[in-house]
């Protein structure tokens, strides 16, 4: 790859709607796999024989290597061009999930999750990236929208997926089934994105900073091992000496004329920083929930996977219907969408948390309650985010806000879990749900506050 880049593509009129569905492909895939190896976790540990400390970087081993590599990623797009890097991570994914599906060992199947966690970072932020490129006006917030439903799908259907397809058993293959359907898939978008994804990169030709890389990379690890392996939330501590050093770096290198990972102007506009405050702090309710209602369900009421996977449908359906409509209603309402749809989500837990002791029926209406509420917010934040962001800092700055997401996801699994946990030691199942979803409902309500530091432009 040539460090000298070429002229940044503005926005495409003639851009088809084709390069969005293979953008949305990749997205999916790699959100999914996030959240369907959580159904996988009983077969895993019977098939390949795999410990705790195994199944825990099964799961963590993703998360920890996409978060560290999400800034680095987006820089790269800019650099090396964001199409050629979405193709080359989205190869990678689909690399990885053959070595995931083929795994002998646990051992294997770690070092393949990591893979793709590496992969995923890669391609993400260039999903973002190039949208805001080659879209603009209402095709822009079409877009937008489309990504958000995209997102929504990937995780809320993640587990009713997964139990189809183990369920299923195609070719007796079983859990391997979750990642190997993937490369059919994968193979089919790389294809088609030469074709349908027009290229993009910044105007400035400069190399990669290869000492912000490194100091963001240690700060990123440093944050969210200690979270993904179950560690006090004290040792994030460790994670200041390398920030530090890494923002002071970028500030220097600026100075200077040189180009940081992350350019320090990214920071002067008021909508991008409090919608990256936004959207991490929404994460924080987002994959705890899933957690804690994935064991509850499972663990807590006896159901199989498959059955558990089912009574996530509820919430899909109020998320999709949702997300469908909550592009015109913001561009009505404006920011007030996502107050709107922050609120509905604390309600739909509130019922949830009414109903934890009931009969599995009653969970319903809080699942849609809930699924909706999402919809609202999921869908029109990252346009109102990367809305003043200009087109030579896409990739980076759609870095830093998907980092913010998987941070934000890492701290509220640790919280909630710490939580959900904690009282299943003092009490039954429910009760813990319920004290789960008492803090999950509080969090939402400070969210909604965040989102009236929005400036009335970002809408």
């Amino acid at each position: 790859m040539s460090a000298i880049a070429a002229p940044a593509a503005t926005p495409r009129a003639d851009t088809g709607w084709g390069a969005l569905l293979v953008l949305l492909t990749g997205t999916f895939v790699t959100l999914l796999d996030f959240f369907i190896v959580n159904v996988a976790i009983p077969s895993i540990q019977v098939d390949l024989r795999a410990g705790p400390s195994a199944v825990q970087w099964v799961v963590a081993g993703f998360g920890l290597a996409l978060a560290a590599g999400l800034i680095t990623g987006g820089r790269l797009g800019d650099l090396y061009g964001r199409r050629r890097l979405y193709a080359f991570g989205l190869g990678l994914f689909t690399l990885a999930s053959a070595a995931c599906g083929l795994a002998p060992s646990a051992g294997v199947l770690v070092g393949g999750r990591v893979l793709q966690g590496v992969a995923a970072a890669l391609l993400m932020p260039q999903v973002l990236a190039i949208i805001n490129t080659v879209y603009t006006g209402g095709r822009r917030a079409r877009a937008f929208s489309a990504y958000g439903v995209a997102v929504g799908l990937g995780a809320v259907f993640g587990q009713l997926i997964g139990g189809l397809l183990i369920r299923a058993d195609v070719a007796g293959l079983g859990w391997r089934s979750i990642f190997l359907i993937n490369v059919p898939i994968g193979v089919a978008a790389v294809a088609a994105s030469r074709r349908l994804v027009p290229e993009s990169r910044s105007a400035t030709g400069a190399r990669l900073d290869l000492t912000g890389t490194v100091l963001a990379t240690l700060g990123l690890i440093a944050i969210v091992y200690p979270l993904l392996a179950g560690e006090s939330a004290g040792w994030c501590l460790a994670a200041l000496p390398p920030l530090t050093a890494f923002a002071l770096h970028q500030r220097q290198l600026a100075a200077r004329g040189g180009a940081p990972l992350v350019n320090p102007r990214l920071f002067s506009d008021r909508a991008y920083i409090v919608g990256v405050v936004v959207s991490l702090a929404f994460q924080l309710t987002m994959a705890s929930f899933f957690l804690v209602l994935a064991v509850y369900l499972q663990d807590g009421r006896g159901l199989s996977a498959l059955a558990s996977g089912l009574l996530f449908v509820p919430l899909g359906v109020g998320y999709l219907v949702t997300s469908m409509l909550s592009g015109r209603i913001a561009a009505r309402a404006g920011r007030r969408t996502l107050t709107i749809g922050t609120l509905v989500v604390a309600a739909g837990y509130g019922l949830l948390a009414l109903a934890a002791d009931d009969p599995i029926g009653w969970l319903v209406p809080g699942l849609t309650v809930a699924g909706a509420g999402m919809g609202f917010v999921v869908a029109p934040l990252p346009s109102i985010v990367m809305a003043g962001v200009a087109a030579r800092h896409a990739a980076a700055a759609s870095g830093v806000l998907s980092t913010a997401q998987q941070a934000g996801n890492a701290v509220g699994v640790a919280l909630i879990g710490s939580v959900f946990y904690g009282a299943l030691g003092t009490g039954p199942f429910p009760h813990a749900f319920a004290l789960s979803l008492d803090v999950l409902v509080a969090l939402s309500v400070v969210v909604a506050v965040l989102v009236r530091l929005l400036p009335h432009r970002s809408a």
